[in-house]
C-alpha cells in the first residue's frame, strides 16, 4: 500500500513523497483468519473534521504530525514547491511538515469535504 507523504526539505520548502506500508501476516483476532498489518504508530488522538465548499486554507505549516484521511469530498493541496495533489475519499496523506513554507489545501466542487486528522506522536 502506497500513500502520500508532506514534509519540509533542507531547503525549507514543504515537497511531497510517496512511503509504502510493509505488511506482516498477524493473528490479529482470533478466532477470526489472520490479517495483514503494517508496524503500529504512537498515535495520541483523532479528530473528525468537515470542510465546507469553497474552503481554502492559504499557505500555512501543519500543525503537528498527523495522519490525514479523506472520507468524503475532494482536497487539492499543493507543497509549497509548486507540486499539486487531489485527494479523494480514502487518500491518506502523512503531514510532517510542521515548520518552513507550508502548504495549501483548498475544497474541489460544490460539496463540501470530511477528513479524519490522527494525531502522531
Amino acid at each position: 500500500m502506497k500513500y502520500l507523504r508532506l514534509f519540509v526539505g533542507d531547503d525549507g520548502e514543504s515537497h511531497i513523497g510517496e512511503i509504502e506500508a510493509q505488511f506482516s501476516l498477524v493473528d490479529y483476532a482470533p478466532p477470526a483468519p489472520a490479517l495483514e498489518l503494517a508496524d503500529p504508530v504512537p498515535a495520541s488522538r483523532h479528530i473528525m473534521v468537515r470542510f465546507p465548499a469553497g474552503w481554502d486554507s492559504g499557505l500555512h505549516p501543519s500543525p503537528q504530525r498527523q495522519l490525514f484521511v479523506v472520507l468524503s469530498g475532494q482536497i487539492e493541496g499543493a507543497a509549497s514547491d509548486g507540486f499539486v495533489m487531489r485527494l479523494g475519499p480514502g487518500d491518506v496523506l502523512l503531514m510532517e511538515d510542521t515548520s518552513g513554507k507550508g502548504h495549501t489545501a483548498r475544497v474541489v466542487g460544490d460539496e463540501g469535504a470530511s477528513a479524519l486528522f490522527v494525531h502522531l506522536e
